[in-house]
């Protein structure tokens, strides 16, 4: 007589957590890699059916505009709703081990229970990644803009190229602009930074000479 399988009960607290926080979104300017190559290598693809394929693709692009992004409801009807099966069709497809819904496992989202597929996992991570770069990209533009015409300013007011080459300088009087001289940077306010810097000493008093 042969032992009975030993079963081992899940809890929630036994899941892994959900990496990606509820509250990130995949907007407009964003988009979720399909890598073509890595696909038709997979053993998904070589042992999948065409039917199963397609609905795989399709939960692929569903998650997207899920909560938390990237994730699927581990709640049967739903996973139905979306596919467009009745619900006994999506218990045998989830039994499957090359059903549409193969590699998605349930993971802890915030308390819930939910599914999460390592690939989407790493491609959305992938995708706030690179916004987050971009956005990084854009802000460091705008302060380079933004020193630029500082340096502009005060070579306006008399300062000489060698002057306004020193990046600390630069730098120190815009963090003290932006903290005390919001607004419009007129000539007042150019002069009253370079007053500053003479008073914390970050520059000599030589340079107001004349000006």
């Amino acid at each position: 007589m042969s032992a009975a399988p030993h079963l081992t009960v899940i809890t929630p607290n036994d899941l892994p957590v959900y990496p990606i926080s509820p509250d990130e979104r995949l907007d407009g300017n964003s988009f979720v890699k399909w890598n073509t190559s890595r696909w038709l290598a997979s053993r998904t693809f070589k042992l999948m059916p065409w039917e199963m394929q397609g609905m795989h693709r399709a939960l692929f692009d569903f998650c997207q505009s899920e909560t938390p992004v990237g994730t699927l409801p581990d709640d049967d009807e739903e996973l139905a709703f979306m596919l467009r099966l009745d619900v006994r069709r999506l218990k045998e497809i989830r039994a499957m081990e090359f059903g549409a819904l193969r590699n998605w496992t349930r993971c802890l989202c915030d308390g819930r229970v939910r599914l999460m597929h390592p690939v989407v996992t790493e491609q959305v991570q992938d995708a706030l990644e690179r916004r987050a770069l971009a956005v990084l990209s854009k802000e460091e533009k705008a302060v380079s803009m933004r020193l630029d015409r500082l340096r502009k300013g005060l070579m306006e007011q008399g300062w000489s190229k060698d002057v306004v080459r020193d990046d600390v300088l630069i730098r120190r009087m815009d963090e003290w602009l932006l903290e005390k001289r919001k607004g419009k940077r007129t000539v007042e306010v150019y002069r009253s930074a370079m007053l500053h810097a003479v008073q914390e000493r970050w520059i000599g008093a030589d340079v107001m000479r004349g000006l």
